[in-house]
C-alpha cells in the first residue's frame, strides 16, 4: 500500500498520506535529470519499489513522477536523514513547496544526521541560496542540508508526506501548522510600524505586477503606510516588521506566502489581487488558516495587459487598478481614510508607463478588460 498506486491522490490537510512519515532502510534518492513543470524525481525504497509518500502534488496534478530504476553505482549518504523534496530556488515556491516535508523535525530532529533534497532545477547542483539556509536558521533545528544531485542511497531515510504546498493542502496538516507556530521565527522580536505597504516595484519589471505601483504606494504612504521591500531586507527583518504591523495592504505574491506563517488574528490583511487569476486564492486560504483571519480580498482590476506572445494574465502581466474603487473599498474596511483623495494616472502617464515596459520587456502589451467585482 505504500508504494506503487496505493496513494496516487492529492494530500489533503485532514486526513491522509499527507500526514504520515515512513521510515525506510537504503532507499534510494533520485533527483530530476531535465528541468521542467512536471519531473521523474523521488524515492524508491531498497526494493526499487516506487515510495509515493516523497511525491509532490499541486492542486490534483502530481509534480513529480515515477523516476526510471538508476543504472550503475549509487552514491552512499550513511546516517540517519529526513527527505524534504524539491529545493526551489524561487522564494514563493520554496516556502509553500520545499518546506512541505519538515513538520517531523520537532520529533526526529535529536535522531537526524540532516535533511536531503533534490535541486528542482538540475543545473542549480547542489548549491544552496541565503534565502533557504536563513529560513532553517529561522526554523531553529541545526541540522546539516544535504542536496543530491545523482541517485544516492540513504543508509535510513524518514519520508514523510507532503503537509502543506498549493491546492486544498495550502492551509496546511495540523501537524504542519504546529511546527510553524511553535518553532519559525519564535525568536524575532515585533520591530516597524504598525502600517506596512509591501512593494512589489522593486522585484523587476519581469516579475510582473500593476501598472503604476508608485501611485499605489504614495496613496499608501498618505495613509501613513510605511513602504517595505522585502527582497532589500533579509528574512529576518521581514518577520519583525510582519509582527509589528496591526495593518498590512499587498500586492498578491510569494511574501504574504511568508507574513502568513508569523501573523495572528489581532492583525488586518488587506490583499490586492494584481492579475486576474484564481491563484491568489491559494494566498487568501493560507492566510485564513495560518492567520485565524480572513484577509480583505480588493479586488480592482481594471484591465490585464498581458505580452502579446503569451495571450492571457500570468505571473509575467500587468493589472491595471481603478484607484476609486481600490480606495473605496479599502476605506470601508478600516485601512484607509476616506476622506483622502486617491491620486490616479493619467492615460498620458499610462501611456508612457506600458511603452517603457514594452521597450524593456521586447515585446508588444495588450489589454485584456475585466469586468470589476462588487
Amino acid at each position: 500500500m505504500l508504494y506503487e498506486n496505493g496513494l496516487n491522490k492529492p494530500p489533503m490537510p485532514d486526513q491522509g498520506w499527507s500526514r504520515e512519515y515512513i521510515a525506510l532502510e537504503r532507499a534510494i534518492v533520485v533527483p530530476p535529470t531535465v528541468s521542467d513543470t512536471v519531473q521523474a524525481a523521488g524515492v524508491l525504497s531498497e526494493a526499487k519499489k516506487y515510495c509515493a509518500h516523497g511525491a509532490l502534488w499541486r492542486g490534483k496534478r502530481a509534480m513529480t513522477t515515477q523516476p526510471n530504476l538508476p543504472t550503475g553505482p549509487l552514491s552512499e549518504l550513511p546516517g540517519r536523514w529526513l527527505y524534504a523534496g524539491l529545493l526551489w530556488v524561487h522564494f514563493g515556491h520554496f516556502l509553500a513547496e520545499s518546506t512541505a516535508r519538515l513538520w517531523p523535525l520537532p520529533a526526529l530532529a535529536q535522531d537526524l544526521d540532516g535533511v536531503v533534497f533534490t535541486p528542482k532545477r538540475p543545473v542549480n547542483g547542489d548549491e544552496t541560496r541565503p534565502m533557504q539556509l536563513d529560513f532553517f536558521a529561522l526554523l531553529g533545528f541545526d541540522l546539516p542540508i544535504k542536496v543530491v544531485t545523482e541517485p544516492t542511497q540513504v543508509e535510513y531515510l524518514h519520508v514523510p508526506g507532503q503537509g502543506f504546498g498549493l491546492g486544498p493542502i495550502v492551509v496546511g496538516t495540523p501537524e504542519y501548522r504546529a511546527m510553524i507556530h511553535q518553532h519559525f521565527g519564535s525568536n524575532v522580536a515585533p520591530d516597524g510600524p504598525e502600517r506596512l505597504y509591501i512593494s512589489r516595484a522593486g522585484l523587476g519589471i519581469r516579475r510582473g505586477g500593476v501598472i503604476g505601483e508608485e501611485f499605489l504606494e504614495e496613496n499608501m504612504r498618505q495613509n501613513g503606510y510605511e513602504v517595505f521591500y522585502p527582497e532589500r531586507h533579509p528574512m529576518e527583518e521581514q518577520i519583525a516588521r510582519y509582527k509589528a504591523a496591526r495593518q498590512i495592504v499587498a500586492l498578491d505574491g510569494s511574501a504574504l506566502h511568508l507574513f502568513a506563517l508569523v501573523g495572528r488574528p489581532d492583525q488586518q490583511v488587506a490583499m490586492i489581487p494584481r492579475r486576474t487569476s484564481s491563484i491568489h486564492n491559494n494566498i487568501s486560504a493560507q492566510l485564513s488558516a495560518f492567520c485565524g483571519r480572513k484577509p480583505l480580498v480588493a479586488n480592482a482590476i481594471r484591465t490585464d495587459w498581458v505580452l502579446a506572445t503569451r495571450g492571457r494574465p500570468n505571473r509575467h502581466s500587468f493589472g491595471e487598478l481603478d484607484m476609486g474603487i481600490l480606495h473605496k473599498m479599502l476605506a470601508e474596511a478600516g485601512f484607509v481614510s476616506p476622506d483622502l483623495a486617491w491620486d490616479e494616472m493619467f492615460w498620458r502617464q499610462r501611456r508612457r508607463t506600458i511603452r517603457k515596459l514594452e521597450a524593456a520587456l521586447g515585446d508588444q502589451l495588450v489589454p485584456i478588460h475585466q469586468e470589476l467585482a462588487d
